[in-house]
């Protein structure tokens, strides 16, 4: 190897040497814009047709229902089924629904139950393909250049997020709701056919393999329960997302605290991932090395405080500005999370730990848009933001005391 190859494999582009990587994160590129693209245009639909917190609340908790009702099942068929196929078919889905729903816009028959059966057409979609997802990761680079992967993985979501949004923002501003609607269903397709491209044999190991019985469906729970510093990282974030999750609300910041439109939605939505991919840019290139446990700890904590000051900005630039804070914190925890529990969790279970680790995180995060939304219409949109922030840091703090072996983490991969 030349002097100039082993500079390239050193670099901290390392992981988009692999054909199949890069193929893979355009895939997560664009179901992120596309996600975020209809996040956008459902949240600002429905809160302007109906002017109800509880509405958006609902919104998500008709996508947080899949991951539940499909929990024990997700996991031992992303172990079982060639996950290619599994995040190709989910991802048409989400396209599908978004069809249906742009169909529904162009004809003026958009009524908010058929917004809530799309939402949980995309959250059965999404269900099934996130085990999937981060059971294929793994696979796509060597083992030395996987913390890599995962920061850059991470990344292409938070970018994502970026564009999505402000996307989504103007093309509502400027050009309605149908064409925020066909946009995103076009992108989901467009996602789905870059994981069909894969070329990395993505069967699951035989041993993953089995007949469907209680013990195979709660293996990854068993799994996760049995290893302290696994379980207490990722319920720290089911925590954080569950208490101090603000998207669902951000329509009504938006529109009724910053006195501004879908655009400034748009912008509200994309500042965590501008900070995200700001600092995920930082984890590459000076990795986390030593104290990893404890450094999540911190940065979920730190996460917590800046949700509190967002809660209490009553200026559209400072809420900008702490929401990339916030997503800044956020890469900290997710990059330490992932890759300690996607390196230590051997393939064959790799389907049902990450079903696990779905439901404690991305699930999650929808049942705490349902959250947010009740607390708004209980004490009001401030105070429940106010609240939720401190919930997380007093949980982030009990965490040092509940999981000690967590926060004595030193490596996040230990051989």
């Amino acid at each position: 190897m030349s002097a100039g190859q082993q500079e390239t494999r050193n670099s901290s582009l390392i992981a988009f040497t692999y054909r199949d990587f890069r193929f893979w994160v355009s895939y997560r590129f664009l179901s992120g814009v596309a996600y975020q693209i209809k996040t956008v245009g459902i949240g600002w639909y429905l809160y302007d047709t109906t002017g109800s917190t509880i509405a958006l609340g609902l919104a998500g908790l008709f996508a947080f229902l899949p991951s539940i009702v499909f929990a024990l099942v997700t996991g031992h068929v992303a172990d079982t089924y060639n996950r290619k196929m599994i995040v190709t078919l989910s991802y048409w889905l989400c396209a599908l629904a978004m069809g249906i729903l742009t169909v529904a816009v162009y004809r003026g028959l958009a009524p908010v139950w058929l917004i809530y059966v799309a939402t949980v057409m995309m959250g059965i979609g999404r269900a099934f393909a996130n085990p999937a997802s981060q059971a294929i990761t793994p696979n796509l680079v060597p083992r030395e250049h996987f913390a890599n992967a995962v920061t850059w993985y991470s990344s292409c979501w938070h970018m994502a997020t970026i564009a999505g949004p402000v996307i989504g923002g103007l093309l509502y501003a400027f050009a309605g709701t149908r064409v925020v609607f066909i946009t995103a269903t076009v992108i989901f397709a467009i996602s789905a056919m870059c994981a069909w491209v894969l070329r990395t044999p993505l069967d699951p190991p035989k041993s993953g393999r089995g007949p469907v019985s209680m013990e195979t469906l709660l293996a990854g729970f068993t799994f996760m329960w049995g290893k302290p510093v696994m379980f207490g990282a990722v319920a720290l974030d089911c925590v954080a997302v569950l208490f101090g999750g603000v998207n669902a609300l951000l329509p009504v910041i938006a529109k009724d605290i910053l006195q501004a439109g879908p655009e400034a939605l748009g912008l509200l939505r994309s500042s965590p991932a501008v900070g995200a991919i700001l600092m995920s840019a930082v984890v590459a290139r000076y990795p986390v090395q030593s104290r990893a446990g404890r450094k999540m700890l911190i940065s979920v904590a730190i996460y917590g405080v800046l949700i509190a000051l967002f809660g209490l900005s009553p200026w559209l630039w400072t809420s900008i500005l702490l929401l990339g804070l916030i997503g800044a914190a956020d890469m900290v925890s997710v990059v330490i999370r992932h890759t300690m529990v996607q390196a230590e969790t051997p393939d064959d279970m790799r389907g049902r730990v990450a079903a696990v680790n779905s439901i404690f995180i991305g699930a999650t995060g929808d049942l705490g848009e349902f959250r947010a939304g009740l607390s708004a219409a209980a004490f009001g949109v401030v105070p429940a933001i106010v609240l939720g922030g401190i919930t997380t840091v007093g949980f982030a703090l009990l965490w040092f005391k509940i999981f000690p072996s967590l926060a004595k983490r030193d490596k996040l991969i230990e051989h």
